[in-house]
C-alpha cells in the first residue's frame, strides 16, 4: 500500500520521563503526544511493546502477545483506590537520564503485586466485568502466558528454563497443567491482572493519540525468546530437540554492526509445520499486534526469505548457514485470513519491511511482490558508492527514510568518530558544513522523496553517543536512555514543523485519524 507522506519519531515508551524510574503510560505519553501534534508529527514509532529479556531487551520478551507490565502507570492504579499516594512515592534510587532495571522492576512488580491483592480482595469491585471480559477475549494466548509466569516464579533459580521444569509441566502433560492451574491460582491472577491493565491502558493512549491525528507505528520481532510462553505453549512450531532445547538459533552473518556477526540466541521456526497449521499462531500474533498499532515494522524482514542458521553450541554467529524461510506462501496465508469481514489485510494494512543487513534480490523481490516499504538509513549511506541504496538520489517514493535507528549511534555520535575524509564526503554531497549535523540529516531525510520520515528523539535533540538506545552485540547497558522536557525547547516542535509544512508531509486529518480500536 502507498504511504502519504508523513513524518514522525522514533522513541520507545520506557525512554519517556516520569516518576517511577522508566517511562510508562502516564501522563508523560500523553503530553510526548501533544509535543509531536505541536510539531506537525503523525507518527510515533515504538519498539516492542512486550517484556523485557535477557539484558533487558524489548527484542527478547516472554511472550509475542503480553504487554510489558512495566509500563503499567501506577498513578492510575491510585485513581482506581488500589494503591495509595505513600505507596507509589518514588524510590530515591531511581535515575533520570537511564532506567535502572534491577531498582524500577522491584520497584513497580511490588505496586502491582499491592494493587492486585487489593483488586481481588473486593468482591463488589466494579471493575469485574471488564476483568472478566479481557481475561476471555484474550484466553488463548492469556491462559498460557499467565501459567507460564506462574511456573517461571515457582520454579526460579539463576539461568534456569522452562525445560528445566519438571517433566510432566515441561512437556505439558495435561494433569501437570491441570494441577499447577488450580494451585498456582491467585498468582495466575495477578499476571491476568497486570495485562488486563496494560491493555487498558495502552488503548486509551492509543485512542488519545489517534484522535489527534498520530498514528503508532509498531514494531513485530521475527523471533521469538527460547524461554517464553510461545516457546513452551508451542513447541512443535519450534526446531528443538527431544528435551525442548533449540537445536539451532537465529542471528545474522559478520556485518556493518560486528566482525563475528550477531549470535540472537533465539530459537528457528519449523516452518513446515507453521504451513501445516495455515500459519495460524502468527495470524494471531498479527492480530493482536494489529490492536495495538495502526502501522507495524516487521523486523528482521530478509529471514521470511532467508534466515541465518546457527548451530546452538556456537559462540558467535560465524559458523552458521543460510536456510530458505516461508516466502511468499506465508504473506499470501496472511492476506487470505486478515482479509476477512471486520479484518484489515495486507492490502489495507500499513506495514515496513525492515530490510537493514545483507539484501539478496531474492529479498526484494519478495519485498516489492508483496508491496511493502524498505528502510533506508542515512548514517549507511556515505561510503563514496554513488550506487549506495542509501544515498538519497538512489530513494524510491515507497520507502521509510531514518537518519538512524535504535541499533545506531545517534547522529552527533556517528558524525564525531567518521574519519576526517568522510566527513568532507558528506558536506560536499549534502552540501552543508556539519556544525548541525543533525538537523542537517533531519532535513535531508525530510525533504527526500521516502513517503515516510522518522527521526530518534535522540537526534532532534542533538544528543552524542552516551545517548544511543542500543549497541547490537552488547550483552549489558542497553535499553536504558531516558530523556527530561527540560532538554525539550518550544523550537524544537516549531523547527520540526516547519519542516513538514515545507516538505509536504502535513497530511490530510481523513488520512491520519482511525478511532480507538477495542483491544479487548
Amino acid at each position: 500500500m502507498a504511504f502519504t507522506r508523513q513524518s514522525g519519531i522514533l522513541l520507545h515508551p520506557t525512554s519517556l520521563p516520569g516518576p517511577h524510574g522508566s517511562g510508562d503510560l502516564g501522563p508523560s505519553a500523553y503530553h510526548f503526544v501533544d509535543w509531536l501534534v505541536a510539531g506537525n508529527q503523525t507518527l510515533w514509532q515504538i519498539l516492542p511493546l512486550g517484556g523485557i529479556g535477557p539484558g533487558n531487551s524489548p527484542y527478547m520478551t516472554p511472550s509475542a502477545f503480553a504487554g510489558n507490565e512495566l509500563l503499567i502507570d501506577l498513578a492510575q492504579l491510585r485513581e482506581a483506590g488500589w494503591l495509595t499516594h505513600a505507596d507509589i512515592a518514588p524510590d530515591p534510587y531511581f535515575k533520570n537520564g537511564r532506567v535502572d532495571f534491577p531498582v524500577v522492576q522491584g520497584y513497580r512488580m511490588a505496586r502491582l503485586r499491592l494493587a492486585a491483592e487489593r483488586f481481588f480482595a473486593d468482591a463488589q469491585r466494579k471493575e469485574n466485568e471488564s476483568f472478566s471480559v479481557f481475561c476471555t477475549s484474550a484466553s488463548e494466548w492469556l491462559d498460557d502466558y499467565a501459567l507460564f509466569m506462574a511456573l517461571d516464579k515457582n520454579h526460579s533459580s539463576y539461568g534456569k528454563v522452562w525445560q528445566d521444569w519438571p517433566a510432566a509441566l515441561a512437556q505439558r502433560k495435561p494433569r501437570a497443567l491441570k494441577e499447577a492451574t488450580e494451585k498456582l491460582e491467585d498468582e495466575c491472577n495477578f499476571w491476568k491482572f497486570c495485562q488486563w491493565r496494560f491493555y487498558e491502558q495502552w488503548a486509551a493512549l492509543k485512542g488519545y493519540a489517534n484522535a489527534r491525528g498520530v498514528q503508532i507505528v509498531g514494531d513485530m520481532p521475527i523471533f521469538v525468546s527460547v524461554h517464553s510462553a510461545d516457546v513452551w505453549a508451542n513447541q512443535q512450531l519450534f526446531d528443538l530437540d527431544a528435551n525442548g532445547r533449540p537445536r539451532v538459533v537465529a542471528g545474522v552473518p559478520p556485518d556493518y554492526f560486528s566482525t563475528t556477526g550477531q549470535h540472537w540466541g533465539n530459537p528457528l521456526y519449523n516452518w513446515p509445520a507453521h504451513a501445516k497449521e495455515g500459519y495460524c499462531w502468527w495470524i494471531e500474533r498479527m492480530r493482536t499486534t494489529l490492536a495495538l498499532c495502526d502501522i507495524v515494522r516487521i523486523d528482521h524482514f530478509r529471514g521470511f526469505e532467508s534466515y541465518w542458521e546457527i548451530p546452538a553450541d556456537s559462540k558467535t554467529a560465524v559458523n552458521g548457514h543460510w536456510k530458505k524461510g516461508p516466502g511468499a506462501a506465508f504473506f499470501s496465508a496472511l492476506t487470505k485470513a486478515l482479509n476477512k469481514k471486520h479484518d484489515m489485510g495486507l492490502g489495507t494494512l500499513r506495514i515496513i519491511a525492515e530490510d537493514l543487513g545483507i539484501i539478496t534480490p531474492e529479498v526484494t523481490t519478495l519485498r516489492e511482490s508483496i508491496g511493502l516499504p524498505g528502510m533506508r538509513i542515512l548514517q549507511f549511506a556515505f561510503d563514496g558508492h554513488t550506487d549506495n541504496l542509501y544515498l538519497p538520489h538512489n530513494f524510491e517514493a515507497n520507502t521509510v527514510v531514518y537518519t538512524g535507528t535504535h541499533d545506531n549511534d545517534t547522529t552527533c555520535g556517528w558524525w564525531s568518530t567518521l574519519a576526517p575524509e568522510d566527513k568532507d564526503y558528506v558536506r560536499r554531497y549534502l552540501g552543508i558544513s556539519g556544525e548541525s549535523i543533525n538537523w542537517d540529516m533531519i532535513r535531508v531525510a525530510s525533504v527526500s522523496v521516502a513517503a515516510l520520515s522518522i527521526i530518534p528523539m535522540q537526534d532532534v535533540l542533538g544528543l552524542d553517543s552516551t545517548h544511543r538506545m542500543n549497541q547490537p552485540s552488547q550483552a549489558e547497558g542497553s535499553w536504558e536512555w531516558r530523556f527530561g522536557w527540560e532538554q525539550v525547547a518550544s523550537w524544537h516542535a516549531e523547527r520540526l514543523g516547519e519542516l513538514a509544512r515545507l516538505h509536504g508531509r502535513i497530511p490530510k486529518r481523513s488520512e491520519t485519524h482511525r478511532p480507538p480500536e477495542n483491544t479487548n
